[in-house]
């Protein structure tokens, strides 16, 4: 029997998913009891180590006479400090994620020889296969970009003559033309979905070739094509601080444990993908931006800092937004004094919310970064300190670049496949054995009932 409507919950389905829900469940306590690191993370956040590399290191915590004590966060990109590379990019140029780019991918930063020659390369990649965007991308697009985005890296398989050669060189070139694509696919991505879904007019610019990656971003995606120079330093830095997070963030694990089934990069790169997409891990700024736009609707006074205390506390207890019980933002995985992300990134913030004349929309996030962590502390048992994280500021930012928010998250991954690709490279170079952790079953053996003899459950 053909379905009759894709999208509908029958009560049979309902039904089902509920035995399915039941048959599901596992006692949380028996996590404790057979000492399993839920989400591969202890009580502390601390991951469960399960690789080595040489591409980026998240410190978050020090010793001092012998004991082991939580410190401002530190992120390192091939041994450099992210604050240091941020901070020696000249204020003209709007290209340091090109520079960082080739630092993970070769290990060293590129003399200006090697720098121009690399954008020169990227830039005769940065194009899509004839009648891609016609046949691929305008076609029934998807209402969430992270999904279209997807689609489009998995199509492209479909036009590379060696999309399943797996040696170095044929990865990186891979690699290389991704990077360069990933803003095309997502802004036309974008294109054809406000085109079909916001009946808003179909423009399609080509990228220029003298244009970094955050300069093209404005350039592909403005109608008029015009971005100003601190908008487009201000979006760059946004995708260095992006790129790269150590290999055990969900993403870049996805990579490793996909890539070491020897499968090819479009499918590695396509898995990762989808694990950004989800709420949990690169979706969060969207979820900061709308808080705050539901925080403004119930504040009448954005200055007076005992409402915004009140208002803190009620999404603590699951009272306000969207009754989740989470303050978006705030707290980290690993961090807890400082993410030097959004420390690095909170320095332009203030700039450019003078630029757009959004000084009282900055001082109500500036006023929620220290409050909250006071808020949370006093309500919350909790093992590590928690502050802002990156995503506390990025969605401000984008929204103040004029960046729909349905391109937060694929913003997010075109800074990310740089740092996929570096560690693709890693696991394809070493050629070792396929990931495969254990789980421990705790389902009783059962002996087999003939049909006839079964009772519904």
């Amino acid at each position: 029997m053909a379905i009759e409507n894709f999208s509908e919950i029958t009560p049979e389905l309902r039904k089902l998913a509920e035995l399915s829900k039941k048959s599901s469940y596992i006692d949380p306590e028996l996590y404790s009891t057979y000492d399993v690191k839920r989400g591969l993370r202890d009580l502390n956040g601390k991951g469960v180590l399960v690789g080595i590399t040489e591409i980026s290191e998240v410190n978050s915590k020090k010793f001092v006479d012998g004991i082991e004590v939580p410190c401002d966060g530190q992120l390192f990109y091939r041994g450099y400090n992210v604050r240091d590379l941020v901070k020696n990019i000249p204020l003209e140029q709007h290209y340091g994620f090109e520079e960082c780019t080739y630092l993970l991918l070769f290990g060293s930063l590129p003399t200006h020889d090697q720098l121009e020659e690399f954008k020169k390369l990227l830039s005769s990649y940065r194009s899509l296969p004839q009648n891609f965007v016609r046949d691929m991308i305008m076609k029934k697009p998807a209402k969430d970009m992270m999904n279209s985005l997807a689609r489009s890296v998995l199509a492209l398989y479909s036009y590379d003559d060696h999309a399943d050669d797996t040696s170095e060189p044929n990865v990186l070139r891979q690699c290389l033309q991704l990077i360069s694509m990933f803003p095309l696919l997502s802004v036309y991505g974008y294109a054809a979905y406000a085109y079909y879904y916001e009946d808003n007019s179909l423009i399609i610019h080509q990228p220029r070739p003298d244009y970094s990656t955050a300069e093209n971003i404005l350039h592909c995606l403005r109608p008029d094509s015009k971005f100003t120079p601190l908008e487009a330093k201000l979006l760059d830095v946004a995708l260095i601080l992006h790129m790269e997070h150590g290999g055990g963030n969900n993403s870049t694990f996805t990579t490793h444990l996909v890539s070491s089934s020897g499968t090819d990069t479009y499918s590695a790169i396509a898995a990762a993908l989808g694990s950004l997409k989800g709420p949990k891990h690169g979706g969060a700024n969207i979820k900061v931006v709308k808080m705050f736009e539901d925080m403004k609707l119930h504040l009448t006074d954005w200055e007076d800092e005992e409402e915004i205390s009140t208002y803190l506390r009620a999404l603590l207890h699951g009272e306000a937004f969207d009754k989740s019980g989470l303050i978006y933002g705030m707290g980290h995985a690993i961090y807890s004094v400082s993410d030097p992300r959004a420390i690095t990134f909170h320095s332009f913030v203030e700039k450019l919310a003078v630029e757009k004349g959004m000084e009282k929309e900055y001082n109500l996030y500036e006023a929620v970064a220290r409050l909250a962590p006071k808020i949370i502390a006093e309500e919350r048992k909790i093992y590590k300190g928690v502050s802002p994280n990156v995503d506390f500021y990025s969605g401000f930012v984008y929204q103040m670049l004029g960046i729909p928010g349905e391109l937060f998250t694929p913003i997010f991954a075109i800074a990310r496949i740089a740092g996929w690709s570096a560690h693709r490279m890693e696991e394809i170079c070493h050629k070792g054995k396929i990931m495969r952790p254990a789980y421990m079953t705790v389902c009783q053996h059962k002996k087999y009932i003939p049909i006839d003899d079964r009772t519904a459950q």
